[in-house]
């Protein structure tokens, strides 16, 4: 998406807004259709289910709590502002799969054990499906939270000015 900024004649991509219902709504959609796909095309029936339930379910649910997490109301944490994109992106990610990763062992370990639940090939699936999509969801969205708080560090304000630590030989360039 590209947006004209007045007086230049130059278009500049801008990042559409964190829109947390978009990015939970893609965080279930993207890997519901891409494993469901693979797992028809394989002939893996385990695969497509898991695709619709445990895979795109834990990245939607992943989605929703760290995107809720980030915005925290508007108002974005130190850390999660200042430490380098990838930073961010490899803590929250490996925290995600962690959660995510026990989750599953709960679910096929304890679970069968401990109720009557049965031990299934689907519930060993979990200790895979929940970790990984845990960790691609998180990463994923933090990417997309970052990618909104990004602004360039040469341009002017609206009232001319330009931001504090850059130099007029960039003004110069950009309108020269």
């Amino acid at each position: 998406m590209a947006s004209k900024k007045h007086g230049t004649g130059r278009s500049r991509a801008t990042p559409r807004p964190f829109a947390l219902r978009r990015e939970v709504l893609t965080a279930y959609t993207a890997p519901a259709l891409t494993a469901g796909a693979a797992g028809i095309v394989t002939g893996q029936r385990d695969l497509a289910v898991a695709a619709v339930t445990s895979i795109a379910g834990t990245s939607a649910v992943v989605a929703f709590l760290v995107g809720a997490w980030l915005r925290n109301g508007g108002h974005p944490r130190r850390w999660t502002s200042g430490l380098p994109r990838a930073a961010v992106t490899v803590v929250l990610a490996v925290a995600a799969a962690g959660a995510a990763a026990l989750l599953g062992w709960f679910a096929a370990q304890w679970l069968p054990v401990h109720t009557p639940v049965p031990a299934t090939p689907r519930l060993e699936r979990l200790r895979i499906d929940l970790p990984v999509s845990a960790a691609l969801a998180a990463a994923i969205v933090t990417l997309r939270w970052r990618s909104t708080l990004a602004t360039p560090r040469s341009r002017p304000t609206p009232g001319g000015a330009l931001p504090p630590g850059t130099h007029q030989e960039s003004r110069n360039e950009e309108t020269g």
